[in-house]
C-alpha cells in the first residue's frame, strides 16, 4: 500500500498542476503579443523607410541630368558676359554648347526625333497640317519642331506638315 502511494505522490509531482499549465500559457501568450508587436513595429518601419526612399528617389531623380545642364548654362552666361564678342565667335560658342547639350541628352538617354522624310507615325509625330507635295501621302515633308524621346517614353511628339500625296 505505500508503495501505492508513493506511485500517486510521484505522479502528482510529475504532472504540473491547472495553475501551473495556465501560468505557463499565459507566459507563452505574453511572448507571441510582444514578438507581434515588434514585428508590427518592424513592418511598420520599413514601410515608412521605403516611403521615405520612394519621396527622396522622385525629389533628386534628376539631379545628375542637372549637373550636366549646368555646364551648358555656365557656357551661355559667359557668352553673353563678354561685351567684345563678334558674331561669328558667338555663333561657334553657340555650336559648342549646342553639343554640349546634345552629350548630356545622349548621356541621359534623351534622343531627338526628327522625322524629315519618314512615314508619319501618330505615337511619334504631331501633324498640325497636310499640304500638297510629290511625295508619297502620309509623309512628313515639314518639321516645325523636334520631337524627344526619353528612353522609350515620348516626351513630346514632333510637330509635322504630312503630305496628301501627289495630286492632293
Amino acid at each position: 500500500m505505500q508503495d501505492e502511494i508513493k506511485t500517486e505522490s510521484q505522479e502528482k509531482e510529475v504532472m504540473p498542476s491547472l495553475e501551473e499549465l495556465l501560468k505557463a500559457a499565459e507566459l507563452q501568450a505574453a511572448e507571441h503579443h510582444d514578438a507581434w508587436l515588434r514585428a508590427k513595429a518592424e513592418t511598420e518601419n520599413v514601410r515608412r523607410r521605403a516611403a521615405d526612399d520612394i519621396d527622396r528617389a522622385r525629389k533628386f531623380a534628376i539631379e545628375n541630368f542637372a549637373s550636366e545642364l549646368l555646364a551648358v548654362k555656365d557656357s551661355l552666361e559667359a557668352a553673353l558676359a563678354d561685351p567684345s564678342v563678334s558674331v561669328e565667335t558667338l555663333k561657334s560658342g553657340v555650336e559648342l554648347t549646342l553639343k554640349q547639350l546634345a552629350a548630356a541628352f545622349a548621356k541621359f538617354n534623351l534622343t531627338t526625333i526628327d522625322p524629315q522624310g519618314e512615314k508619319f507615325d501618330p505615337h511619334l509625330h504631331q501633324a498640325i497640317q497636310m499640304v500638297d507635295s510629290d511625295q508619297p501621302a502620309n509623309t512628313v515633308v515639314t518639321v516645325l519642331q523636334k520631337g524627344y524621346r526619353l528612353h522609350d517614353r515620348i516626351l513630346r511628339p514632333a510637330l509635322v506638315m504630312v503630305s496628301r500625296g501627289p495630286g492632293g
